[in-house]
């Protein structure tokens, strides 16, 4: 062990109800300073503290809600809900789909109180496999996260480039909306949202608290004024509730397609906003990513091992709770569902504005829907860039050393993040080849994030037994209960997301369902990686502190634990 002036200080992670690599190591990490509670825990899990703790519950779960975008994010997915399974598929869908996702949402907090690390599902992956098979489960967790991850500044920047023009065909119906302006709209919101989120924790923190209150206050102001609005269209929807709303917008029988009509809430409360442009049907971009989101900043909150579970819980229900009644909203006042879905517009939400409220005052309202989308952008971008850090930290990305640097003055990875948007920017160039083609790379977050969380979940109920420490905020005796739920909903749902909505002589290369070949063709190369090379040096979570001691010191452990006392 290396010598260290001054008082040592011995960290147990056994005491501290987390789940670390040192279990698996044997070792235990001394540190020659006096730590706080939150270093302590990080400390424990392996790795310095290189981040300020800056955010607070309020403004962790700020992000995660803004990230959330209720109202632009159900915007994004009307071709779906409305198209699939009409108005009545729309609303009894966003129940049934709600209360499943509740219980995937608890099982990653549960596991994010145990390990609030940065590198959240690919860190509990490595710690709860088998042994010998940690560095594979984390390689192929960390590889299928990062997939879905590195696609959200690009899908939901497109969608907004997409709405911003389309604002500008309403107001100016001569207009033509060509696709090289859509790009350079994006590469400007790439730009700008960089900008914005390279600054310091602190900043980041109340940046996302205003986005907060934008959507919330969108969503408050569509619920009230699009009833206010239709007062003199038609008469509401009267069968909303009953089983003669469920109109069977695909080729595949009605109950599977009231399942398909699950998209809508699955993305709003897990997902990318990225179907608001032409061609929708080719993407499949539905991930558990925002409500997980407080998971990879837990390194940058707080009371991590309580507030960023908390955070994850409370995005989740509020989604569920205020997503609600803009659905219900939506089912009973649209007057025409496949003027809405098959708009020229190419954006349903800009459609519905313009049929309830007319030119201008739809306009009003689809305005307020950009900006609120802007926000989930920033969100989505903290993101992204936290994973890049977290995983290039342990060596597992190409030009790691790069990217796992911390800002000096602002104290964020500022290089990963500028990495995740110059990377976004080139993916934004698949638009010029046609919107298969930019489908395509969006569809890979479809699977590939279902499988990031969904293996340490299974992990947690299986192979892991008593080596999972429960962390200060757990779900006791519903633990297991809840995984096994969040996991045959996993299992059950990841087949109808490579559902296309047509069939037989109807499917063609424009609207075929790309997501299995996509996903499954990267993480195959990134397989075959492993076995030829990665394998010989990757070995998962690289513990950065600078003193460890191993577990059989017991007389040199002894020690510094008395000088500690001292």
């Amino acid at each position: 062990m290396a010598a260290t002036t001054g008082k040592r200080h011995f960290v147990d992670e056994s005491e501290l109800g987390v789940t670390s690599v040192f279990q698996n190591t044997h070792e235990h990490a001394v540190v020659d300073h006096e730590l706080s509670a939150d270093e302590k825990v990080l400390v424990s899990l392996g790795y310095k503290q290189e981040f300020k703790r800056d955010f607070s519950i309020w403004s962790c779960f700020s992000v995660s809600f803004s990230i959330l975008g209720i109202l632009p994010s159900i915007a994004s997915t009307l071709t779906y809900n409305l198209a699939y399974s009409g108005a009545a598929g729309s609303v009894w869908g966003w129940v049934v789909a709600s209360v499943l996702i509740q219980f995937v949402a608890l099982s990653m907090a549960e596991l994010c109180s145990s390990m609030p690390t940065a590198g959240g599902l690919y860190y509990a992956a490595a710690v709860l496999a088998p042994e010998g098979w940690g560095p594979l489960a984390a390689w192929v967790t960390g590889w299928s996260n990062f997939l879905g991850q590195l696609t959200g500044p690009t899908s939901i920047g497109y969608a907004l480039s997409y709405m911003i023009l389309t604002a500008a065909a309403i107001a100016n119906p001569d207009y033509t909306i060509e696709t090289w302006h859509i790009y350079l709209m994006l590469l400007l919101i790439l730009f700008t949202s960089g900008v914005i989120t390279m600054q310091a924790t602190k900043i980041i923190g109340w940046i996302n608290i205003v986005g907060t209150w934008i959507n919330l206050i969108a969503l408050i102001i569509f619920i009230i004024w699009i009833p206010v609005g239709s007062l003199h269209a038609p008469n509401p929807n009267r069968i909303v509730w009953t089983s003669d709303g469920i109109v069977n917008g695909t080729e595949w029988p009605t109950g599977f397609a009231f399942i398909m009509g699950f998209l809508s809430v699955i993305w709003t409360m897990s997902g990318y906003d990225a179907r608001t442009y032409p061609a929708p049907k080719t993407l499949r971009l539905i991930v558990f990513f925002k409500v997980r989101l407080a998971f990879h900043l837990s390194e940058e909150c707080s009371n991590a091992n309580v507030a960023a579970p908390r955070a994850i819980v409370m995005t989740a229900q509020l989604g569920f709770y205020l997503g609600l009644p803009v659905i219900i909203v939506i089912a009973y006042f649209v007057t025409d569902i496949e003027a809405v879905v098959a708009s020229s517009l190419g954006q349903p939400m800009g459609a519905l504005c313009l049929q309830i409220l007319g030119q201008k005052a739809g306009l009003a309202m689809f305005a307020i829907s950009i900006v609120a989308q802007y926000c989930v952008e920033l969100g989505c971008i903290v993101a992204g860039s936290r994973v890049i850090y977290a995983y290039s930290r342990d060596d597992a990305l190409p030009g790691s050393r790069w990217w796992k640097k911390v800002n000096t003055f602002t104290q964020t990875p500022v290089n990963a993040l500028w990495f995740d948007l110059s990377v976004n920017a080139l993916l934004g160039l698949l638009m010029f080849a046609s919107p298969v083609a930019i489908g395509a790379v969006f569809s890979i977050g479809a699977i590939a994030q279902y499988t990031a969380f969904t293996i340490p979940i299974a992990l947690r109920l299986t192979a892991a037994g008593d080596r999972f420490r429960p962390g200060p905020w757990n779900l006791g005796r519903w633990s297991k209960p809840c995984g096994y739920i969040a996991c045959a909903w996993v299992v059950f749902i990841i087949p109808v997301l490579c559902f296309p909505a047509q069939k037989g002589k109807d499917l063609n290369a424009l609207n075929m369902n790309y997501t299995c070949l996509i996903y499954g063709g990267v993480m195959m190369l990134a397989l075959l990686w492993y076995a030829i090379d990665a394998r010989k040096w990757f070995k998962g979570p690289k513990i950065n502190v600078e003193h460890m001691i191993y577990g059989q010191d017991v007389e040199e452990r002894e020690v510094i634990v008395e000088r500690e006392k001292a």
